[in-house]
């Protein structure tokens, strides 16, 4: 699998997303980042905040811990699964190591304890914009086949396709282990996030519309067993 940078869909000042379930926190964020010219929206619970990450693009998503229904720890995770390039900060009162690397092990890129400097907050976000700019979300490629996660665009034989989220997930799945078999079970346990059906056929509804438009040989079926990507 090879990984090389693009330059990502933003502006120069970039683009954030503010989650924190206190009104008063998302007001004064996304007022500060928008008085030094950065795009910021806010989402008041992971829920929905996984909902809007998926639905477009954001250079970097700033995120509390500890909020009502869905805490931050399982948004990260949601976050990631679906968008494994997306950059993320965490904006937390919990301060003790274990948060701390609990938050970076599932992906987080920084982490500013509560209550935050103002200088040392728009500092690091303005690092890690910088970080995105300057690198860029990964483009995964097998053979003749590359998927942009972020940008949720797939190349096939020199084709541009557009892909939707459950589609970009399935091919994720299938690119980040080139050659590898994936069983229809893995694919609805980690997309689906369901019990493995094995009389479900909605893997195959989607394999038959990827390959519609990526191609017929872009994903192989290895009877009995699962699917597979070329490594080459």
């Amino acid at each position: 699998m090879t990984r090389i940078p693009v330059q990502p869909p933003m502006t120069a000042a970039g683009r954030v997303l503010v989650v924190d379930d206190e009104k008063r926190i998302r007001d004064v964020v996304v007022r500060i980042l928008s008085d030094r010219g950065i795009k910021a929206e806010a989402s008041r619970d992971g829920t929905n905040a996984v909902a809007m990450n998926a639905a477009r693009y954001y250079d970097l998503v700033i995120l509390d811990l500890l909020m009502p229904g869905q805490d931050g720890f399982s948004t990260l995770r949601q976050i990631m699964k679906h968008k494994p390039g997306q950059a993320v900060l965490v904006l937390s009162c919990l301060s003790d190591p274990e948060s701390v690397m609990a938050s970076l092990g599932l992906g987080a890129e920084d982490y500013v304890p509560k209550p935050f400097h103002i200088g040392e907050l728009v500092a690091r976000v303005q690092a890690r914009l910088r970080a995105v700019a300057r690198n860029g979300p990964p483009i995964l490629v097998c053979g003749q086949l590359s998927l942009d996660v972020v940008k949720r665009q797939a190349w096939a034989s020199g084709n541009l396709v557009s892909l939707s989220s459950r589609e970009t997930q399935i091919l994720w799945e299938l690119m980040r282990h080139p050659g590898a078999i994936v069983s229809k079970e893995e694919l609805l346990a980690r997309i689906w996030e369901s019990e493995p059906d094995l009389m479900s056929n909605v893997v195959d509804v989607y394999m038959r519309r990827l390959r519609s438009r990526l191609g017929a040989d872009a994903i192989r079926t290895v009877r009995g067993e699962g699917y597979r990507v070329a490594a080459s």
